[in-house]
């Protein structure tokens, strides 16, 4: 993959060949997986006529990948979010016509963040359609001073996805989008471990925070989800004792460095999960999230 001409990451046909892809999970052990666009293809910087006619070559590819091998994959559309008009009809096509359950989106279109009027409507249609929006981190901020050492993936996502969050709760896009499902990757990033000082706050300026009328940041955990890719077992029984089992799930970054070698193994590994809170975990709050049924994936026990 290039990015302005220079070489930005090799991949190889996992990314594209679901017969790898299959291999890889049956090695794996994983019986069925949620396929999204790698996040540099977001594309938000295009010409919205050319990220949309971008995101339906994705999204028609993903939607082929998926028919072929129903009870392996299912998938999460991309949508043009620099365009909120076409960024609407696209999620539209993506549930009616390629039968999706949601889409992938960045933590912020051009500098926008997600509480932007701009964005709104996109939250809104997803509601109406039912559709789930997973958040993962792109266009990090301050990447001109996370050159060196890896950082704007080490510390530049996590904090994307603390301001992503924050921007939906303090925004009022939870208090006015009630049914939106909103689920936000590597466990939320930053924001479960900063959260006694986001809360902190929100108590002792409520004049700067809470300018829009929402409440404590921590009555919205059981509004939003979390994948588990936490890579530390007391960060994730940090964030089980906010969000709880319920709001969990199986996250992989597969097939990249900063996913698990093997999908699933910090849980596994973890002490004190009972067999109904790894079942959570491992399928039941990702099937929740998708607004999927269980019955359809012959493979998932």
């Amino acid at each position: 993959m290039m990015v302005d001409g220079q070489s930005f990451r090799e991949i190889r046909e996992n990314c594209w060949d679901p017969m790898v892809r299959m291999a890889e999970c049956d090695a794996a052990g994983i019986d069925v997986q949620v396929l999204s666009t790698v996040p540099v293809m977001f594309n938000y910087w295009a010409k919205p006529a050319d990220g949309l006619d971008l995101c339906k070559i994705l999204n028609d590819h993903l939607a082929g990948v998926v028919n072929g091998h129903p009870t392996r994959f299912t998938g999460l559309g991309t949508v043009p979010m620099q365009d909120t008009d076409s960024a609407v009809q696209e999620l539209e096509r993506c549930v009616k016509e390629l039968g999706m359950p949601g889409i992938q989106i960045g933590t912020n279109v051009n500098g926008k963040n997600l509480d932007d009027d701009d964005i709104f409507p996109v939250f809104e249609c997803a509601q109406d359609l039912g559709a789930a929006v997973f958040v993962h981190p792109w266009d990090m901020m301050s990447r001109e001073r996370m050159k060196k050492y890896w950082l704007s993936w080490l510390v530049g996502m996590p904090a994307e996805t603390a301001l992503a969050i924050c921007a939906v709760i303090f925004g009022g896009v939870l208090d006015r989008l009630p049914k939106l499902r909103l689920c936000f990757a590597h466990g939320g990033g930053a924001f479960p471990g900063t959260i006694g000082r986001i809360e902190h706050g929100f108590k002792v300026r409520p004049d700067l925070v809470a300018v829009h009328g929402a409440g404590n940041p921590r009555q919205y955990m059981d509004r939003l989800y979390f994948d588990a890719l936490v890579h530390d077992e007391s960060a994730l029984h940090h964030l089980l004792s906010l969000a709880g089992p319920d709001r969990l799930a199986l996250g992989s970054d597969y097939p990249f460095p900063l996913g698990e070698a093997k999908p699933g193994s910090l849980i596994e590994a973890c002490s004190g999960l009972t067999a109904a809170v790894r079942d959570r975990l491992f399928a039941g709050t990702s099937l929740e999230f998708l607004g999927l049924d269980r019955q359809a994936f012959s493979r998932i026990p």
